[in-house]
């Protein structure tokens, strides 16, 4: 009697351990959403919808898209944090991460210890435009309308800590101007006050921009990156437009909820590795005047520790009050 129990139990227990082997085996068994920390049109938007979709066409399962915008991106990477870690929700960020601890007095989670990175995707130098209507043609004469005429000129940016914001925040204390700070709720917003003529001033990816400036309804003064972009060949860098030694540019990843496991980790990682090297993604980058660059999660976490590092001596040095 005690040896049929005992084999009756034996039985019940590959029957329950088969299961949960087999959902293990199949993930992803349905569609996996991608929280894009910003609302749509900006940067990371644009980035986070050409990696989902050839993310869905790889794993064979919808990557729905949901923007989660507020507090410089807070809200949606808060809400990512607190998510299950069961692989179904991907987290895109960029440079702002990395402002977050110098520009929040409090965070809602931990830029340590609250994700597990899966991959660095790409670089994209930011752009210095400006309404069409403002009577400048470069840096040099940005810079000195800004001090003809001080507080009266505003800039527009993707809100507090954004990456817009800082790079702003950059330029104004090295160029040593008093222009004024509109906040927006993401980036696109900011671009498209700046197009209505309400602030003057936009410092955005190029990968935001550029449609905007190619259409003539902003003016490109220069790209703020070391050499000039192939998507804007007659554009000058800022260094050479008037203030010598400014660099800004954004930067994309993704991450998981800390405790997703690890083979699934490893194969977003993979994925996008392989992603990041097809001819029509790197030409999509190009074209929009950035560039894949992929890091695994290990190199990735140490490059977000040294860019922390750089945009807290920037918030310091400019004079950034925590929020």
């Amino acid at each position: 009697m005690n040896l049929k129990h005992g084999l009756i139990g034996t039985v019940a227990a590959l029957a329950v351990l088969q299961p949960v082997a087999h959902a293990a085996e199949e993930w992803p068994a349905r569609s996996v959403r991608m929280i894009i920390p910003f609302p749509p049109g900006g940067s990371n938007d644009i980035i986070g919808r050409m990696m989902g979709m050839q993310l869905s066409e790889r794993l064979g399962r919808p990557v729905v898209i949901d923007n989660r915008a507020g507090a410089g991106g807070n809200l949606g990477i808060e809400i990512a944090a607190r998510s299950n870690t069961d692989g179904y929700t991907l987290l895109i960020i960029s440079a702002a991460y990395a402002f977050a601890p110098s520009m929040y007095q409090k965070l809602p989670y931990d830029p340590v210890k609250s994700f597990v990175h899966v991959a660095k995707i790409g670089n994209g130098p930011n752009v210095v435009s400006v309404f069409p209507g403002l009577p400048v043609k470069t840096a040099k004469e940005l810079i000195a309308l800004a001090k003809a005429k001080p507080g009266q000129i505003n800039f527009a940016s993707a809100g507090v800590g954004s990456s817009v914001h800082l790079a702003s925040e950059l330029f104004k204390s090295m160029a040593a101007i008093d222009i004024v700070h509109i906040p927006f709720k993401g980036g696109f917003p900011a671009m498209v006050d700046v197009i209505a003529g309400n602030s003057q001033i936009v410092i955005g990816t190029v990968v935001q921009a550029l449609p905007q400036i190619k259409a003539g309804k902003l003016r490109a003064l220069g790209v703020a990156s070391k050499r000039r972009l192939a998507a804007l060949p007659d554009v000058p860098t800022i260094d050479e437009s008037g203030l010598p030694g400014y660099e800004a540019s954004n930067w994309w990843g993704m991450m998981y909820p800390v405790g997703t496991p690890r083979r699934i980790v490893d194969r977003i990682d993979k994925e996008l590795a392989s992603i990041l090297t097809l001819p029509e993604v790197t030409k999509r980058f190009a074209a929009d005047g950035a560039e894949p660059d992929h890091m695994t999660g290990a190199d990735f976490a140490k490059f977000i520790a040294v860019e922390t590092a750089k945009w807290t001596r920037v918030v310091k040095e400019a004079g950034i009050k925590p929020q």
